[in-house]
C-alpha cells in the first residue's frame, strides 16, 4: 500500500520537491528503495525509529 499512495502524492508535486512517507510496513524500506530507484527519483532520508520508517524522497 505504501507505494500506490507514495505514486499518487508524488504526481501531486513538482520535480524537485520532497515527498516524507512514513509506512510501518516492514516491507516498505525495500520496496520504497526500489520504486525511487526505477522511477528516477532521488532517495534522501531513510532511517527507522521505534519501528516506523521515514523517508524523504526529492521527485525527479
Amino acid at each position: 500500500m505504501p507505494i500506490v499512495k507514495t505514486k499518487k502524492a508524488i504526481e501531486e508535486i513538482q520535480s524537485g520537491e520532497v515527498l516524507e512517507i512514513h509506512p510501518t510496513d516492514k516491507g516498505a524500506k525495500v520496496d520504497l528503495t526500489a520504486w525511487v530507484k526505477s522511477g528516477g527519483h532521488e532517495l534522501l532520508k531513510d532511517i527507522e525509529e521505534e519501528g516506523i520508517f521515514k523517508f524523504r524522497v526529492q521527485k525527479a
